[in-house]
């Protein structure tokens, strides 16, 4: 057996700027940098991610790879103190482009608000915070790329706000969700729902689903969340079928799941020291029919989740410049169990 250890580097830079001024960082979070910044029309922000990677093998020779992993834009308008737009525009590799963000916000009051178009499902934590260093490492947890398919963004509308009597935070959005099948089946054992990811890209809708979370900060030095995402999955066979066509029907049926997902994230900080921990279950209906019509092997139960420590040796308030070795214990199956 080869024993394999990866060495990877990443260089990350990262600015904001409204009306040409420069402003303190925020937050790596697309949303609360855009609204939490000074009062400002026109709000502009960005970062790029840089990374070297190396396989180091046992009497072996390897080669590494540079990679500009990542490219991002965010670009923000206020029509006024109630009306706000938020769009991430990212280029990955060089040569793909993506819109990750695009919506508009209708800040009521404290309590609720309102979002619309193209947003982030906010299931677990890295899913909505999924820029770095908001996650250590030069990739994100596995966890957040084989069971929660980051980065996942659907369009949807909905209803956000705080609870500060509590000390709480939700948000509540109905969205568009995942396509099962196109011509072929999307989602499978290796990759769980990740193919399924419409993206906001001539996104088809058979059943709307629903996606919510809820966060608690009012313990000191604690938060704590919870996330739903339930619904069925879209089906390009669902289309124009008469309804007495029981054979139509009930092939259109077989393509189609209805995922079940539930998220728990945790996180603890005091002074340099952060622990954090997340799992995410999925229970799937219809999956015996679905992988015999979609010859496919998905699983009927997906579940994963990891305990994470770090402690910040050096930070500099005046550039936010850190060095903070972690651990992380992680464990996730796409096929948690499965169909006899």
């Amino acid at each position: 057996m080869k024993i394999i250890a990866s060495v990877f580097a990443t260089l990350l830079f990262s600015t904001i700027f409204a009306q040409n001024e420069k402003l303190n960082f925020i937050d790596f979070n697309t949303s609360d940098r855009l609204q939490n910044l000074e009062p400002s029309k026109i709000k502009i922000g960005g970062y790029g991610q840089v990374d070297y990677s190396q396989a180091l093998v046992n009497e072996t020779k390897g080669v590494g790879t540079l990679d500009v992993h990542r490219l991002v834009l965010f670009l923000g308008y206020s029509f006024n103190q109630k009306w706000e737009m938020v769009t991430e525009i990212e280029l990955e590799h060089v040569q793909e482009i993506f819109v990750e963000q695009a919506y508009l916000t209708y800040k009521h009051n404290k309590y609720i608000n309102f979002k619309g178009g193209l947003i982030l499902i906010p299931m677990g934590y890295i899913n909505e915070y999924h820029e770095p260093p908001s996650f250590f490492g030069v990739e994100r947890p596995l966890l957040d790329t084989k069971v929660v398919p980051t980065t996942w963004r659907e369009i949807g509308i909905g209803i956000y706000g705080r609870i500060p009597e509590i000390g709480a935070k939700y948000q509540l959005y109905v969205v568009n969700g995942f396509i099962g099948y196109d011509d072929v089946a999307k989602f499978d054992g290796a990759s769980a729902y990740r193919n399924g990811r419409q993206k906001g890209a001539e996104s088809l809708l058979n059943y709307p689903n629903l996606s919510g979370k809820i966060e608690l900060f009012g313990i000191k030095n604690i938060k704590l969340g919870l996330s739903g995402y339930f619904g069925k999955s879209q089906s390009s066979l669902v289309s124009e079928i008469a309804k007495i066509n029981t054979a139509e029907l009930s092939q259109a049926d077989s393509s189609v799941i209805t995922v079940n997902m539930i998220g728990l994230n945790a996180a603890y900080n005091k002074g340099a020291l952060q622990l954090r921990t997340q799992a995410v279950y999925s229970h799937n209906n219809n999956v015996v029919a679905y992988n015999a019509f979609g010859k496919t092997n998905l699983g009927k139960e997906l579940f994963g989740y990891y305990f994470e420590a770090s402690y910040a040796v050096y930070s500099s308030a005046k550039t936010t410049a850190r060095l903070v070795p972690f651990l992380r214990f992680e464990n996730f199956d796409t096929q948690f169990s499965v169909d006899p």
